[in-house]
């Protein structure tokens, strides 16, 4: 008896264990995904959208579910009131029901995204009384190239921002089709060589979030991250200034080394930026984007 005892208990200790390390490892999964934390207007717009479209299917989903679970049961073998009609075939009512519904549910769901994909347009400016900041980002292999154009300052991997402000970028590949997405700010977009993508996003609170790469390039892929930090309109301000006091230099030479494929690079900043190095870019990667022959 005693020993029984033991073993239970213990049985109880380990399935509590297995129930908790299974929720904290839930909840992490959450905190990591980033789209349903969201930090700024477009990602929590993008959110509500993703809730309405759950709700909306819901209403086919869990009546399906309660149904199948309450015709099995009054069906069973052991019930005898249950009528047995295997000549049964048609009825319109029920045939009404079953189409309608889903049909109704595909109207609203077609609702949802046509004003959504207008309302959340990437190249929309977001409404706010602060004056834009400007980006100019290049996906290279396999690192993330960031150019402020109008303080002259350029990063690797690193993305520092004023939060509360529109965020207005602009952004390219020099080599293959990539992907720029920040979970928490929302909106994922791609990057094409001699090609320009637009998104506007906005952190709407300080804090460090992060991005990735959301599309295979290569086999540096899965190491193409970057942090988004934003701070406040005076801490950015100071972040500019420091910046532009380093000594590294992003020269056409000091581009051409950077573009060349690495991988698990390192966040970097330059005090200055060649002039029209973006536009350099585009025209570099046009002939291979005509060409097709992405490398």
């Amino acid at each position: 008896m005693r020993i029984d005892l033991v073993t239970t208990c213990s049985r109880a200790v380990r399935a509590r264990a297995l129930i908790a390390c299974g929720l904290a490892g839930l909840l992490s999964a959450c905190r990591r995904a980033g789209v349903l934390d969201p930090r700024g207007p477009v990602s929590a717009a993008e959110r509500l959208i993703l809730f309405n479209a759950t709700g909306i299917m819901l209403v086919v989903v869990v009546p399906v579910i309660l149904m199948t679970l309450a015709f099995s049961w009054w069906f069973r073998a052991s019930n005898k009131r249950a009528t047995y009609r295997p000549e049964w075939k048609y009825s319109g009512q029920i045939e009404l029901v079953v189409w309608a519904i889903p049909a109704m549910v595909v109207l609203l769901l077609a609702g949802v995204t046509w004003i959504s994909s207008h309302d959340l347009d990437p190249r929309a400016r977001l409404e706010s009384t602060a004056k834009p900041l400007r980006i100019e980002v290049v996906s290279l292999d396999w690192k993330w190239l960031f150019i402020y154009p109008d303080q002259h300052v350029a990063t690797v991997n690193e993305l520092t921002v004023p939060a509360g402000t529109p965020l207005e970028f602009l952004l390219t590949s020099a080599t293959v089709m990539n992907a720029f997405f920040v979970p928490q700010l929302g909106t994922q977009v791609y990057t094409m060589p001699g090609m320009t993508t637009r998104v506007n996003l906005m952190a709407d609170h300080p804090g460090d979030y992060p991005g990735l790469s959301s599309h295979f390039s290569g086999d540096g892929f899965s190491d193409m991250h970057f942090v988004v930090h934003a701070v406040s309109r005076p801490a950015f301000e100071r972040w500019v200034a420091d910046t532009g006091r380093d000594t590294a230099a992003l020269t056409d030479e000091a581009y051409a080394a950077l573009a060349q494929p690495t991988s698990n690079v390192p966040a970097q900043t330059y005090g200055t930026v060649a002039p029209m190095l973006y536009d350099h870019v585009l025209q570099l990667a046009a002939p291979l984007a005509a060409s097709g022959k992405e490398h």
